[in-house]
């Protein structure tokens, strides 16, 4: 290789000389620079059904590049959202096989498995967010874990946010039990929320998430019901009118971890991921509670109109209707103790 310097005679250099002197220049100019790994350790796939935007994926993917830090580039968690990898209970089949290593889920579609993960959504059981905390960063939470272990999946100690569930319509306000009656909407593959559908003498249908925005452009359904975060970020009110704020239960979202493949990672590993998953979590709740007091203007000044209806006729509907003996029978005395130590007697 022939080499030509603006003071300097022409010099040739033989090509291997050549090679061999830039590879050595490259490794000095790395000294003292964080040095990853060109292929990580541990690739874990972390997948949910939230859209790119939601703080849920936000706070993860932060995660995912500190936990990639500290690790020294040993760990690489990529993150698939919004559905990539599949809808809901295809999603469970795929963690609890090892296809998906990390996966946040409602408790009341995993109650399909583990049916006492469910319970956190029954109808009106938490007034309000330091209630939701304490039953599920306490007992409560600690026995539903228990039970989720017991079919192998490993469960982080503390949830996500998922928010208060409200009822949106393309037809009608919903004011009253009453007006659910016929009313065909959308619930999450959970049998939690049939039944209370059911109870209110509603017409629910099951369907994935990520099958919801067209159902109801389709009207295969006239409402559904979500978290005003996932209204707004999801664009439902492009396809829906009405939200009455119900508020009939708060829902939240377990991380699970295939539990072979969890406990296959060395404890220094897991303690470096435990601490991060658990500061996100952290930061995704204020985010919610943040989000809370201002998504609804947002949906108002995109046309949504809201109501505030009265509690009273959707509990008393459900308790005529034995909703909650129901449950109680299915859930268990000793699980419905250890919700009703925060949510008070439930009918």
């Amino acid at each position: 290789m022939t080499v030509t310097g603006s003071s300097n005679p022409t010099i040739t250099i033989p090509r291997r000389t050549f090679i061999q002197g830039a590879a050595g220049i490259g490794a000095l100019a790395c000294i003292g620079q964080p040095v990853f790994a060109q292929t990580a350790e541990f690739t874990l796939k972390w997948a949910n059904n939230i859209p790119a935007t939601h703080p849920s994926t936000i706070r993860i993917r932060e995660a995912a590049d500190a936990i990639k830090k500290e690790t020294n580039g040993r760990v690489d968690i990529q993150v698939f959202p919004n559905n990539q990898l599949g809808g809901d209970t295809d999603m469970l089949s795929q963690v609890r096989s090892g296809a998906i290593d990390i996966f946040p889920l409602s408790g009341l579609i995993l109650q399909t498995l583990v049916p006492v993960a469910g319970i956190n959504g029954l109808a009106f059981a938490f007034k309000d967010y330091p209630t939701v905390w304490a039953a599920m960063d306490g007992d409560l939470g600690t026995y539903i874990r228990g039970a989720i272990d017991k079919v192998n999946l490993h469960t982080f100690d503390k949830c996500l946010d998922n928010g208060y569930r409200n009822i949106t319509t393309s037809t009608k306000p919903i004011n009253t039990a009453a007006d659910l009656k016929g009313f065909k909407i959308r619930v999450p593959v959970s049998p939690l929320w049939t039944s209370m559908f059911k109870a209110f003498g509603a017409a629910p249908t099951g369907i994935n998430f990520s099958e919801v925005y067209s159902a109801l452009q389709t009207k295969v359904v006239e409402g559904q019901e979500n978290p005003l975060a996932i209204i707004e970020i999801a664009k439902l009110y492009e396809v829906q009118k009405y939200c009455s704020m119900t508020r009939h239960m708060w829902d939240g979202q377990w991380i699970l971890a295939n539990g072979k493949r969890w406990n296959s990672l060395p404890r220094d590993i897991q303690a470096v991921i435990n601490k991060n998953v658990a500061l996100a979590v952290e930061k995704q709740r204020d985010d919610i509670r943040r989000l809370d007091n201002s998504v609804e203007a947002q949906l108002k000044a995109k046309g949504m109109i809201f109501n505030d209806p009265d509690p009273k006729s959707f509990r008393e509907t459900l308790s005529k209707a034995g909703f909650y003996q129901d449950w109680r029978k299915k859930f268990g005395d000793e699980a419905m103790s250890k919700l009703e130590k925060y949510s008070g007697k439930l009918a």
